[in-house]
């Protein structure tokens, strides 16, 4: 399978804290997409993640994340300005949570066509993946 999308750090607030009662944030990445190609590998599937991150530490930890989980990364292109951003304050009892995006200019969106390979990306794969948000 091929997975098409964004990854994402999530900055959550710990002990199920307010975003205006936190002193810190607890670090974690994923996105749709990404977290579609992690269950297929803990299916015992093959999943390949396609995107573009930034040419960095942050770009780097959201590559290894996935790793962590057996996705391949090859084909992740590299560049951009940013990596995007969610900010996750969990729900706890009767609050729900709450959810803040800033994707303001990330890497993915800067992605152009020619930032891959789809001939080889696609050699062998028999599912394709990815959501209304992610394509230009």
């Amino acid at each position: 399978m091929v997975t098409l999308g964004e990854i994402m750090m999530r900055l959550s607030t710990p002990d199920y804290k307010r975003f205006v009662q936190t002193e810190s944030f607890d670090v974690n990445y994923g996105g749709g997409e990404a977290n579609v190609a992690a269950a297929i590998c803990n299916y015992g599937l093959q999943s390949s993640f396609i995107s573009k991150l930034p040419d960095n530490a942050l770009g780097q930890a959201a590559i290894n994340q996935l790793r962590r989980y057996g996705v391949d990364t090859q084909h992740v292109a590299r560049g951009g300005k940013r990596l995007g951003l969610y900010f996750l304050e969990p729900g706890v009892s009767m609050r729900a949570s709450q959810v803040i995006y800033d994707r303001a200019d990330a890497s993915i969106t800067e992605v152009e066509l020619s930032d891959f390979d789809f001939d080889k990306i696609f050699d062998g794969a028999d599912w394709f993946h990815t959501s209304g948000i992610t394509p230009p």
